[in-house]
Order: structure tokens, then sequence, then C-alpha cells
């Protein structure tokens, strides 16, 4: 019989049974530093600045607005349509956000499987198809309205991890 993986294993079990989990609370807060860090990257684009998060614009209603409770669950799925959103822009300047976005949806599924919670899986999302020709007919409108509305999201998502959301 073949026991070199059993061996391996073994040996390296007293290794194992001594890593430490990161606390929940240092997730807590690389979440909330990650969450101002995208919003200073928005700031830092000087054209965001002159829409409202709160302004209407006629077809780009799929951009998510503001909420005022939200869950984990919701910032996920809230952070997802922006993700989506902002990977179909051809600007440069939401390259690192959208992978910022990713990397905050990572840290939120952690805080959700900390409290027994696992976020479902996101899917493409029905609203979006219209997307493309949105963009076709207002680039630049769509990518000033998500940044503004993404900024307001997340702000409201950062008082919301202070008050420890629920599922």
């Amino acid at each position: 019989m073949r026991c070199g993986p059993l061996y391996r294993f073994l040996w390296l079990w007293p290794y194992l049974s001594y890593v430490e989990a990161v606390p929940i609370c240092k997730v807590q807060d690389d979440t909330k530093t990650l969450i101002k860090t995208i919003v200073t990257r928005i700031n830092d684009i000087s054209h965001t600045q002159s829409v409202s998060s709160k302004q209407r614009v006629t077809g780009l209603d799929f951009i998510p607005g503001l909420h005022p409770l939200l869950s984990l669950s919701k910032m996920d799925q809230t952070l997802a349509i922006y993700q989506q959103i902002l990977t179909s822009l051809p600007s440069r300047n939401v390259v690192q956000i959208s992978n910022d976005l990713e990397n905050l949806r990572d840290l939120l599924h952690l805080l959700a499987a900390s409290k027994s919670c696992p976020l479902p899986q996101v899917r493409a999302l029905e609203s979006l198809e219209s997307l493309g020709v949105v963009l076709e007919a207002s680039l630049y409108s769509t990518e000033v309205v998500a940044l503004s509305r993404l900024q307001g999201s997340l702000q409201d998502m950062l008082r919301q991890l202070d008050l420890s959301p629920g599922c």
C-alpha cells in the first residue's frame, strides 16, 4: 500500500494545528480601510464631483442608489452590480476601483462566514443586459453617475459596518 500522502499529512499536522485564524475584528478593520481607500480613489477622479449620488438620470436607473439599512448580503449584491458596471467601462480610471471592489467582496464573504451566513453567489444580473446600449449612448454620464453612487453606497456600508450588520 502507498502511505506516502498519509505520512506527509501526519508530518505536517503539528504545523497545521498551530495556525491561528485572523481575528474577525482585523477583517472588519481591513474592510473599513479598503472602503476608505476606494472612496479616496473616487475622489481623486475629478469629474465625479459634478453629479450628486441622489440625482436621477434617465436610462441609468439600473445603477443602485443609496440604501439606509444594508445587510452583508445586500452589500455584496450591490458591489457585484457596481463591479459589473465598472468592468464594462473602457475608462482606465476605474480599473483599480473594480479590482478593489473584488477584494472588498472577498472581505465581506469572510465577515459573513464568521457569522455563519454564507453569501449566495451573485450571478449575471438581468438589469444590466441593456448596459451596452446605455454605454454607447452616454459613456461619460454612466461613469460619472456610477462612481458617484458607488461612493455614496460605500459610505453607507462604512456606517453599517460599525453597527455590525446581519446576514
